[in-house]
């Protein structure tokens, strides 16, 4: 039947993600003792004083249409939020409130490109950017780094990608999946080469900011000369455990802030009225109410990089933050563990949960056919048993 269907969607990739978090609860219902890390979804619950604020919400009847672009007060609470955190200067009509931050990236990407406009993707880059790129019309430029590199790019790999058809650059940092954090000097080299181009825009995915073990975190809108063309996209999904909330925002020049509210107001309209209710209180909190959940973040880090250390032919690095790790498994390539020949990221992705009951994402997914991603969004006794498992299947 696929003939019936748009070009548009037959040409689209399912999310990699999505479709291992899907095929772990199918083999559990099976009665499969599956540990799944495949998800990017902190295991903690949504912090008590959000939830009251949305039952206050509910109780006030805020069971209304919002505005488009989101609530006035609470685009003003984000514009405190981008100051005080990211030393960024934003007004309220330069914010748009979104369902999640993945639609904020998809209207940039709708109201932004056209067809045959390239994107630079440093690799590895979050799954959807690639898709959601080319379901716009653009084509994905791919910058590839390594584990050796701490998966960041140079000035040299972005100004060698640049063309006279390059119209942006997506990128996350703490980094979806590799954990890496760009430090103000990597990101004012990068800018250096960027001012160069006044007409190449920047989108800057900070969604993990908080869950950083640097000590520190830049905002590339933050160095001189880069707010006007820099597109900062937020939410409050994985600082604040609320993934199924569904709230997302961008910080934007007013132009391009007004294009998305134009294009949501004919797909989607306002974000959830409660959720966004609770978020004005989440933006408005110190980030210091979530020490607790980032210094556990922190150790599990530390175990399972320490664990994965002791694997023979696995390549790793110390990712600064987010919660994931991603390492470099081609040494495996090539070769037969327990009957099954590994040919790449995919085979071994697969293999380990056929043969260790345990979910991860192939590396392909995310532009980096050497690795393969784990979530250490769990407990420490489940990330033990996980990594005991892998270990198991890889010295077989």
């Amino acid at each position: 039947m696929n003939h019936i269907l748009s070009d548009r969607i037959n040409n689209l990739a399912t999310s990699q993600t999505l479709a291992m978090a899907a095929l772990a609860r199918e083999l559990k219902a099976q009665g499969k003792d599956i540990i799944s890390l495949s998800l990017g979804e902190p295991d903690f619950n949504t912090p008590d004083f959000i939830k009251e604020a949305a039952k206050k919400a509910i109780d006030e009847n805020y069971s209304t249409y919002s505005p488009v672009d989101g609530y006035q007060d609470l685009k003003e609470a984000i514009c405190r939020k981008f100051k005080r955190d990211n030393g960024l200067e934003y007004k309220p009509t330069q914010i748009v409130v979104s369902t999640g931050a993945k639609q904020s990236l998809y209207n940039i990407a709708q109201v932004m490109l056209n067809d045959g406009d390239e994107v630079i993707l440093p690799a590895p880059y979050w799954v959807s950017y690639f898709e959601i790129v080319k379901l716009s019309g653009g084509i994905p430029v791919e910058v590839p780094t390594s584990v050796e590199t701490d998966f960041k790019i140079t000035p040299e790999q972005l100004e060698a990608a640049i063309t006279p058809k390059t119209k942006m650059m997506w990128f996350s940092s703490p980094c979806n999946p590799s954990g890496s954090v760009y430090s103000r000097e990597e990101l004012t080299a990068l800018a250096k080469v960027l001012e160069k181009y006044p007409n190449i825009y920047v989108v800057a995915d900070e969604i993990y900011e908080h869950i950083n073990f640097s000590g520190t975190f830049c905002s590339i809108g933050s160095i001189p000369g880069m707010l006007e063309k820099t597109i900062t996209v937020n939410g409050v999904a994985k600082a604040f455990a609320m993934t199924g909330w569904r709230i997302g925002y961008i910080g934007a020049p007013e132009f391009i802030a007004k294009a998305c509210t134009k294009i949501q107001g004919q797909v989607t309209s306002g974000a959830n009225s409660i959720a966004q209710r609770a978020t004005i209180t989440a933006v408005d909190a110190d980030p210091s109410v979530l020490n607790e959940m980032v210094q556990a973040f922190h150790s599990r880090r530390d175990l399972v990089v320490g664990l994965l250390k002791e694997i023979p032919g696995v390549k790793i690095n110390v990712p600064e933050g987010a919660f994931y790790v991603f390492p470099d498994v081609s040494s495996f390539f090539g070769k037969t563990l327990r009957g099954t020949e590994i040919k790449d990221a995919n085979d071994l992705s697969m293999y380990l949960l056929a043969e260790a009951n345990v979910a991860t994402v192939t590396g392909d997914a995310f532009g980096n056919p050497n690795c393969i991603r784990f979530s250490y969004a769990t407990s420490n006794d489940i990330l033990k048993e996980a990594l005991r498992r892998i270990k198991e299947a890889l010295v077989a």
